[in-house]
C-alpha cells in the first residue's frame, strides 16, 4: 500500500461512497449498471445497508488503546485487517486486468481476496500474480464438469476454495435489461455510443485489453474456456443448477484437501449441514441483493448461524460500506467481512492505487472507531458492545 498517501487524483475520495459516485461517471452505462444493480425491486439491496442502522455502539472510555491491532486469523494466516475483497464477476471490464489488480492490491495489504468464477482472466494468471488469493466457484450445471473444474483449481495451486451456493436459478435482474447489459454483450449502436462517450474506459480498459489479450472470455466457469464477453450469436452457458445438492459438496470435499468455504448461507439449518459436510468456514451472504429479492440480511441471521457453525470462521458479506459496519458485524460474531462493489468502483476509478486507497480508507475508519470504542483487538468486540434499537423513520 502506498504509505505516502493518495495521489492527487484520489485526494478528494474520502469514503467508499465517493468511489461509487466517481465510477458512475467513468464506466459505461451497462457496466456500471451491472456492478451497481441488484434484482427486481432492490428491497434486499437496500436492507443490506439499512440493517446496520439498527445497531448502535456502547463505547468504553479512558482505555489505553495505543497498541490496538486489527489483525484476524483465517485458516492459519494472520491478516492485517478484518475485511477482504469479495468475488466479483467481469471485474476486468471495470479496469484493465481487474482481477489481477484486486488480487495484488489485497496481497500487498495482507487482506483476503476471493477471485470470482465469473472472471475474465484465467485463474492461473491470477494465482501466479497473487498466490494467496482464494478462488470462488459456481458449480457447473452439468455434473460431469464439476470435478474437472475442481481439478483445474487444484492445479492452479489455490489454497482456499469458496463454493457459492445461492444460484439455483438465474436471478431476475431487470436492471441489467434496462441498462443494456447482457452476457455476452450484444453489439449495437447504443453499446457503441456507451463506449465512445467514455473514452478513458474505451481506450484504457476495453481496447487495451482487446489489443494485448484479445476479446475477453469467461475463463473460469469450467475446466475449459467459456463464452466471449461480446458476441452477437454466441450464448453463455447458463445450465440449470436446480438439481445440485449437498451430495456434490461431499464429493468436492473428498477431492479438495485445503480449506473449503460455503458462501451464500442464510438459514441456520444450512449452517448445520455445512458443518456436517466438513466445511472449514461459511460466508453468510445474500449475494449483495443480486439473487432473491426479499431475502433476509446476513447481519440479522448471523447469531443463529453462529449457533450452528462453531468449528471454523463465520464470515459475512453484503452491505458493508463503513468501518462502523465492520465493527458491528464483528461484535455480533463474524470473524471477518467482505466487500465487493466498493473495491470494484475503486479499481475503475484509480486502478491499483484506487484499490489501495479504498483499503486504507476502510482501515483508518476501523482503527478510529476501535479507539473510540475503547477496544485494542477485534476479539474484544462482543454483542455487549452494541445495543439494538428500532430503526428511526425519516
Amino acid at each position: 500500500m502506498n504509505k505516502s498517501g493518495p495521489s492527487r487524483s484520489l485526494s478528494n475520495i474520502l469514503s467508499l461512497a465517493d468511489f461509487e459516485r466517481e465510477a458512475s461517471k467513468r464506466l459505461p452505462r451497462p457496466i456500471f449498471g451491472y456492478v451497481s444493480g441488484a434484482c427486481e425491486d432492490c428491497h434486499t439491496l437496500r436492507e443490506n445497508r439499512n440493517v446496520f442502522t439498527e445497531y448502535e455502539f456502547v463505547p468504553r472510555v479512558l482505555v489505553d488503546i495505543s497498541k490496538r491491532s486489527q489483525e484476524v486469523e483465517l485458516f492459519g494466516h494472520r491478516y492485517a485487517q478484518p475485511f477482504g475483497i469479495a468475488p466479483m464477476g467481469i471485474t476486468a471490464l471495470s479496469t484493465y486486468r481487474g482481477d489481477v489488480v484486486l488480487a495484488q492490491a489485497g496481497q500487498q495489504a495482507n487482506i483476503p481476496v476471493i477471485m470470482s468464477g465469473s472472471s475474465l482472466i484465467r485463474m492461473e494468471e491470477v494465482a501466479e500474480a497473487a498466490p494467496n488469493t482464494w478462488f470462488q466457484a459456481y458449480l457447473p450445471g452439468r455434473v460431469e464438469e464439476i470435478m474437472p473444474l475442481i481439478d483445474r483449481v487444484i492445479a492452479a495451486k489455490f489454497k482456499t476454495l469458496v463454493i457459492t451456493v445461492d444460484t439455483a436459478a438465474s436471478a431476475n435482474r431487470e436492471n441489467n435489461v434496462r441498462t443494456g447489459f447482457s452476457t455476452p454483450l450484444r453489439p449495437s449502436l447504443r453499446l457503441a455510443w456507451d463506449g465512445l462517450s467514455h473514452p478513458r474506459w474505451l481506450f484504457g480498459t476495453f481496447l487495451k485489453t482487446w489489443l494485448r489479450h484479445g476479446m475477453p472470455h469467461f475463463e473460469n466457469s469450467f475446466a475449459t474456456r467459456g463464452a466471449p464477453i461480446m458476441s452477437k450469436n454466441v450464448l453463455r452457458d447458463f445450465s440449470s443448477r436446480g438439481h445440485l445438492s449437498w451430495q456434490h459438496i461431499k464429493e468436492i470435499r473428498a477431492r479438495w484437501k485445503g480449506p473449503m468455504v460455503i458462501k451464500g448461507i442464510l438459514h441456520p439449518g444450512d449452517a448445520a449441514l455445512a458443518k456436517q459436510y466438513g466445511m472449514d468456514g461459511v460466508i453468510v451472504s445474500n449475494h449483495g441483493g443480486r439473487q432473491l429479492d426479499g431475502a433476509t440480511t446476513p447481519l440479522r441471521v448471523l447469531p443463529q448461524i453462529l449457533e450452528q457453525f462453531k468449528d471454523g470462521p463465520v464470515m459475512l458479506d453484503s452491505g458493508v460500506r463503513r468501518g462502523s459496519d465492520v465493527l458491528k458485524a464483528l461484535a455480533l460474531g463474524a470473524h471477518s467481512v467482505f466487500l465487493g462493489r466498493p473495491f470494484n468502483y475503486a479499481a475503475a476509478v484509480g486502478g491499483a492505487d484506487g484499490v489501495a486507497h479504498a483499503i486504507s480508507l476502510l482501515e483508518q475508519e476501523v482503527s478510529r472507531n476501535m479507539a473510540m470504542m475503547g477496544v485494542n483487538s477485534v476479539e474484544e468486540l462482543t454483542p455487549e458492545s452494541l445495543i439494538h434499537v428500532a430503526r428511526q423513520s425519516c
